[in-house]
């Protein structure tokens, strides 16, 4: 696992210990950027379920002023801060340890405004939860803000919310992408 492009790009990235997370694949980061390209630059980005922070990380090093990590496990938020120290893109970074449905009312209340969310829960992630995370996504999303959820492509489709519109569903392999937005 490498960061793809930008001011880190093809630095390593180390993923956390055990089988609690998975992390994206180069092959898919790239495409899911790809389709980011015009808007990463100057970004303020949330990677929820971040695991290793590749998404995040990717994001800070293509542009992104700020990235707010979520992860609820120990050993992987300090895997995300071993990410962030080595390719020097701490600065603009936090890292929530977390539960991401916990997390959100906090975010909102705070006051943030996402203009990407990345979501990359585990494909066995109780779907009841995610329906309680995707609703709370309007309430950190900047107007016209971005979503890109990763989930197993054979897994039942997400419930989303009416305020955040599906654009386009991508799959590789056994990894599904959907792309959402905020209505401005």
């Amino acid at each position: 696992m490498r960061v793809i492009a930008g001011t880190a790009k093809g630095h390593p990235l180390v993923a956390p210990t055990g089988r609690g997370t998975r992390p994206t694949a180069d092959r898919v980061r790239e495409a899911v950027f790809s389709s980011l390209q015009a808007v990463v630059g100057g970004a303020r980005v949330a990677d929820l379920y971040a695991g290793s922070g590749a998404l995040g990380i990717e994001a800070l090093s293509r542009g992104a002023v700020a990235a707010t990590f979520v992860e609820r496990d120990r050993r992987a938020c300090a895997t995300i801060r071993h990410n962030l120290a080595t390719t020097r893109l701490d600065a603009g970074a936090t890292v929530v340890v977390r539960d991401v449905r916990s997390a959100l009312p906090d975010l909102a209340d705070a006051g943030e405004a996402f203009d990407l969310v990345f979501l990359d829960p585990p494909y066995q992630v109780d779907p009841d939860e995610l329906r309680e995370v995707l609703a709370g996504l309007p309430a950190v999303l900047a107007d016209g803000g971005r979503v890109r959820l990763e989930e197993a492509a054979k897994g039942p489709d997400a419930h989303w919310p009416e305020s955040l519109l599906v654009t386009r569903v991508r799959r590789y392999g056994d990894t599904r992408i959907v792309e959402a937005e905020r209505e401005a």
